[in-house]
């Protein structure tokens, strides 16, 4: 019985050897060689597993990016240019610097500016709102308020107010363009982050029809459009568009527009200041978009500070170079 128990123990012990040789033979053979780029790749990314960049989380990113299949001109948005030049060093790549951006939503519309059609109660979901009845509120371009783009912003970014809103912190958000897809109405962009002036309204029915159902809605007046110095901004179906490879962010758009659906995020603008070189020849009074400068022809005009929006229109044609800008930019500006 021993001796049977013996020699079983033996041959278990023999195909546990064996088999343990064939796996390590066959671990040798059929490894899959891990390129060591990609745990450099991945330390330089931010690690916030976003999705953003179009792979399954940093980890898909990096692979991706060792490998060559990420497209030129492909981003980490939370990283910014500062982590794709790290990316390219590891891979002995170039990157062509990128425009940093930010959400933007297109509707301002809010409780006591907008009317609402229904009262909608159910999942706070704009998706789940517009499957069950439509669009609660009486103008269908507009934001819902119920924070689908909140709940996929995975930065903290996005917040409503009061009045059911939709506020994003340009802080926090990276855009990243979460929000963008998630939005079933598609009132959110991702702008430059350096473009301050923007057409909050998404609404194409004509002015009267919008004006109707919102208070702040865009109503096709081409006020912006008459005014606008540089071209920047186009009516399409009945919508102010802003063109931002042409805006200035002078906000002459945002002060001329009679119901502010077009916001200017500058907080404090320079104002401008004639002096004492001036000749009154009224170059200044003529641009002026609001009408802030007063005087007669032969003599020194003024400008009321309280209606100037510091556009610098009056700096740009003033002959006896008389027009400084003083104030939010910090030390007086004169033209160049």
């Amino acid at each position: 019985m021993q001796s049977v128990l013996a020699r079983s123990v033996v041959s278990l012990t023999g195909l546990a050897a064996a088999f343990g040789a064939m796996l390590a033979y066959a671990s040798r053979v059929f490894a899959v060689r891990r390129d060591p780029r990609v745990e450099k790749v991945l330390a330089a990314l931010p690690g916030v597993n976003c999705g953003a960049c179009g792979f399954p989380g940093c980890q898909g990113f990096a692979e991706a990016a060792v490998k060559g299949d990420v497209a030129e001109g492909a981003v980490c948005p939370p990283g910014g240019n500062e982590t794709m030049v790290k990316v390219a060093e590891i891979l002995g790549t170039e990157h062509a610097q990128l425009v940093p951006k930010v959400a933007v939503v297109h509707c301002a519309g809010g409780a006591s500016t907008s009317v609402q059609r229904v009262t909608y109660e159910g999942i706070e979901d704009c998706r789940a709102a517009l499957l069950v009845g439509g669009h609660p509120k009486a103008c269908i371009f507009g934001c819902l308020g119920l924070g689908t783009c909140r709940s996929v912003c995975p930065f903290g970014a996005i917040a409503i107010d009061e009045e059911g809103r939709v506020r994003i912190d340009a802080k926090r958000c990276t855009g990243c363009g979460k929000c963008v897809e998630a939005c079933p109405v598609g009132i959110i962009e991702l702008a430059p982050r350096d473009m301050r002036v923007h057409v909050r309204c998404s609404s194409h029915d004509k002015g009267p029809a919008a004006k109707k159902v919102c208070s702040v809605a865009c109503i096709a007046c081409q006020l912006c459009v008459k005014k606008c110095p540089h071209g920047a901004i186009r009516m399409d179906d009945n919508l102010a568009v802003i063109d931002y490879t042409k805006c200035t962010n002078c906000g002459i758009c945002a002060a001329v527009c009679p119901t502010k659906a077009i916001i200017d995020e500058v907080k404090v603008r320079p104002k401008a200041l004639i002096g004492s070189r001036c000749e009154g020849k009224g170059r200044c009074k003529e641009v002026c978009p609001v009408k802030a400068i007063t005087g007669e022809p032969g003599q020194r005009h003024e400008v009321s500070r309280g209606a100037c929006i510091g556009c610098g229109l009056c700096l740009d044609v003033c002959p006896t170079r008389a027009i400084t800008m003083v104030g939010a930019l910090g030390p007086q500006k004169e033209r160049s």
